[in-house]
């Protein structure tokens, strides 16, 4: 006969077994137990699994070496096996069917009733055990009425003193975070302003006229042709350069001679060179030939003219400098933070990003105008930093017996100016204050009130707690005469 057979693992319930055993379509069903699983599965279960099985038309079968499971499939009678091969092999015992009997309705049954019941006792009838009774419900309805509708709300103000303390401050650029010896990180900002400043200008000069012009005879050192192409450079021992006006070749061979025009590459008198002083081929070329100037260079002129002098220009920029720096430290403590100290009274020039001279130097001009662009930086100590500070100081020197605030707030006031040392630590004192309160333990003052009578509350807190003011005591109901019983009717709050 088919068996449909279903092994069962650790996670399967009734609810699942069941849904499986719906997708049989065979006269028996075979549940099989894991031998080294344990299935939660019991004997109501199995009970309620045989029915399902009944229902759809098969019977069911156990698979178990399980002593337990064996027991309770033979209390209701379902086959159990060994093994799936017992299964196939053994014959399976027909499933008992139960038989209808019917039996008539018993007679007399009311009379069995009446007689079971019994009356009601004598004294429940009395009138004075009723009141009683009423009377203990009442009571039991106001001690409940006592107990949890009276709330009362206690508001404490504690006595408050201010807490000073004067501290020794370290900035220094090194140090990252706050430690409560004093060292703080010395903060840098930078800013970048940029200005114009004009002078009249007090120097004079010359500006060039023309340049000198000559000729300068080349030598060649090889047997080869040499190209010389215009603008050749060549100059004398003190710097002064000239340029070849055309393109040329040298002949092959040494000793060959070749004369050039050249032209110095800057105006002025400066040209003008006595013969035999340029001397000197710049470039690869002064490697192949030699150079003289066999006649003066001449032809270079200058005129008078005011031009502003060295002096001029650092007079303009000293005061555009000046002005500068007034606008950098005010831009510097515009982005500062709200109690932020300055350490240094000066600005240092971090770096000049551009400066420009109107005109250059070397040309004319009866004014000198500058247009300068720098960025300055200073060392400054943040005021979350000197917050940090104190409340480490505050909170290591706080009095026993007594807490911060709830506000919390501390106030913070320099005692001297910042002293600044060469390696750019900065110096000086502070005085930290702040508010502090006497600690009143809530459950303590519950305790003291619990079940007092109202009209004495406020004289026993005043007497006992350290109070700036007489306590605020608010009851509901407010006529209610005593204070709450349960402590978590009473709710204490202090300023």
């Amino acid at each position: 006969m088919k068996t449909q057979i279903i092994t069962l693992e650790s996670h399967d319930d009734l609810i699942s077994v069941r849904d499986r055993m719906s997708w049989a379509k065979t006269p028996r069903i075979l549940l099989v137990w894991p031998k080294y699983e344990k299935v939660s599965l019991r004997q109501v279960d199995l009970k309620v699994l045989q029915r399902h099985a009944a229902s759809l038309g098969a019977q069911l079968g156990l698979v178990s070496r399980i002593r337990r499971v064996r027991m309770d499939g033979e209390a209701l009678h379902i086959p159990v096996f060994k093994s799936t091969g017992d299964a196939q092999r053994l014959a399976w015992p027909k499933p008992r069917r139960r038989r209808f009997i019917w039996r008539p309705p018993r007679k007399g049954l009311r009379e069995r009733r009446e007689r079971v019941m019994t009356g009601e006792e004598p004294w429940r009838s009395q009138p004075v055990t009723r009141v009683l009774a009423f009377l203990v419900g009442v009571l039991a309805v106001l001690t409940l009425v006592a107990l949890f509708i009276p709330r009362a709300q206690i508001t404490l103000e504690p006595l408050s003193k201010l807490q000073s303390l004067v501290l020794p401050v370290v900035a220094n650029p090194s140090v990252e975070s706050v430690f409560i010896t004093g060292s703080i990180p010395a903060r840098e900002k930078r800013v970048i302003v940029d200005g114009t400043q004009t002078v009249d200008v007090t120097g004079e000069g010359v500006v060039p006229q023309s340049k000198a012009k000559g000729i300068v005879e080349f030598r060649n050192l090889t047997q080869q042709a040499v190209t010389i192409p215009a603008g050749t450079a060549v100059r004398n021992a003190e710097g002064v350069r000239f340029v070849t006006t055309v393109d040329s070749e040298m002949e092959a061979g040494v000793g060959k001679i070749l004369q050039l025009p050249v032209e110095a590459m800057e105006g002025g008198m400066a040209g003008n060179l006595d013969p035999e002083t340029i001397t000197v081929i710049e470039g690869r070329l002064g490697l192949s030939l030699s150079v003289t100037n066999p006649e003066a260079t001449t032809g270079g002129r200058e005129l008078p003219s005011v031009q502003a002098s060295d002096a001029d220009r650092e007079r303009v920029k000293t005061l555009l400098m000046k002005n500068l720096e007034d606008e950098a430290r005010q831009k510097f403590e515009s982005e500062l933070s709200p109690g932020d100290l300055v350490l240094e009274q000066n600005m240092t020039v971090s770096q000049i990003l551009s400066e420009e001279y109107d005109p250059p130097a070397g040309a004319a001009g009866t004014s000198l105008k500058l247009d300068l662009r720098v960025e300055y930086a200073n060392h400054y100590a943040a005021a979350s930093d000197l917050a940090e500070l104190a409340s480490l100081a505050l909170n290591a020197s706080l009095p026993s017996g007594f807490r911060t605030a709830e506000s919390d707030e501390v106030s913070i006031k320099p005692e001297t100016n910042p002293i600044v040392e060469d390696d750019g630590t900065a110096k000086w004192n502070m005085r930290a204050e702040r508010k502090i309160v006497r600690q009143i333990d809530p459950a303590l003052v519950t305790k003291m009130i619990q079940g007092y009578g109202a009209w004495n509350v406020q004289s026993k807190l005043k007497e006992t707690l350290p109070l700036a003011a007489a306590p605020d005591v608010q009851l509901t109901p407010s006529w209610w005469p005593w204070m709450p019983i349960v402590p978590f009717r009473i709710s204490v709050v202090t300023e």
